[in-house]
């Protein structure tokens, strides 16, 4: 959905009203920032180490 879509459908004075809170809520903390950066540099968690891959069978 494009922004033009959401506004068309939201329409403007809900628009305005969402602005209007978002300009409202406080800065977020520093401990919020850093689980947040965790959270979306790596949103499946800790990254599995490699595996050997296995060897090819001989399918000829």
């Amino acid at each position: 959905m494009t922004r033009e879509e959401r506004h068309a459908i939201l329409g403007p004075a809900l628009i305005a009203h969402i602005d209007e809170l978002v300009e409202a809520a406080p800065e977020p903390t520093p401990e919020v920032v850093e689980k947040l950066r965790r959270i979306m540099t790596r949103p499946a968690g800790e990254i599995p180490a490699a595996q050997p891959a296995a060897p090819a069978s001989d399918a000829a």
